[in-house]
């Protein structure tokens, strides 16, 4: 089961994640997702659990609960879903230079 961690303190990081979910059951992953240009937390994280009930409980029991002074939200992770390209040319919206001409 693939958990879904908001609200997190930029304080934590994989290992106080892995910590905080391994009383609930065998953790495959934790991760806390990085800002790739200031390489600063960006408050939310994944952890993977291998038993589903184990998942399960980890959500009920840490949902709303404190860490670090923030109150943070622990859900099933979604599916990422993809996001329409901005294909074109300025999202085809007419041709980028001397735009306010008409033909």
């Amino acid at each position: 089961m693939n958990i879904y961690i908001t609200g997190l303190n930029y304080s934590i990081n994989d290992a106080d994640l892995n910590d905080l979910f391994a009383e609930y059951g065998e953790i495959t992953s934790a991760r806390v997702i990085m800002d790739r240009e200031t390489g600063r937390s960006r408050g939310f994280g994944f952890v993977e659990m291998v038993n589903d009930a184990d998942g399960e409980k980890a959500i009920e029991a840490l949902n709303g609960a404190e860490l670090e002074s923030k109150v943070i939200s622990v859900s099933v992770a979604r599916p990422r879903e993809d996001k329409p390209s901005r294909g074109g040319f300025r999202n085809n919206r007419g041709g980028g230079y001397g735009n306010s001409r008409r033909y």
